[in-house]
Formats: C-alpha cells, structure tokens, sequence
C-alpha cells in the first residue's frame, strides 16, 4: 500500500513490477539494457507524474510520454531476444506486462 492514492491503481503497479522486471531480465548487451531500463523507469515515473494531475492537459502529455516508453521498451525487449541477450522467459513475462499495461494505459 503506498502512501498516495494512484500508487493503489493496478497501472501503478504494473509499471513498477514491469521496471523491477527489467532490471532483473540483465539484458547482457549494455546498450539495449541501458535503454530498457531508462524506457522502463521513465514509462514508470511518467505514469506517476500523470496520475494525481487534476489538469487533462498534463495528464494527456504524461500518459502519452509513457505509452512511448512503453512502446519503445517494447521494442528493446524484442531486440535483445532476437540478439540472444536476454532469456525468452524473462523476454515473455515483461511482453505480458507490457501488453496488460499498454490496454490500462489508452484508458487513461
């Protein structure tokens, strides 16, 4: 239970199970690791700057920078599979998280 409302919201925890996911996947190709995880915090603390806005205009552009991190996260996680850089099960369960967050996401 976190100490502000949003941080009950089951996007919030998705995103943030999704960025503890990534950390712990250890992309072993730097470059895409350094990515996925910037694309994965910043999906993160996008979402989390967005949510407690009472202004649509701010949550618009704070929503919308996350589903790029997201997508672009996305992205990295299917480039360093296809690199052999990370495990298909990691590579999987963080893609079943994306897909789950990406639908909450476009509801917001």
């Amino acid at each position: 239970m976190g100490t502000f409302n949003f941080q009950n919201l089951d996007c919030y925890v998705v995103a943030k199970q999704v960025a503890v996911a990534v950390h712990e996947a250890k992309i072993s190709d730097a470059e895409l690791r350094d990515q996925a995880n910037r694309a994965a915090k910043s999906c993160f603390l996008n979402l989390s700057e967005g949510l407690p806005s009472r202004q649509d205009g701010i949550r618009r552009r704070h929503f919308a920078i996350s589903r790029g991190s997201l997508c672009e996260l996305a992205a990295a996680i299917d480039l360093a599979a296809a690199l052999g850089a990370v495990d298909d099960v990691p590579a999987r369960l963080i893609n079943a998280d994306l897909e789950r967050l990406i639908k909450m996401l476009h509801k917001l």
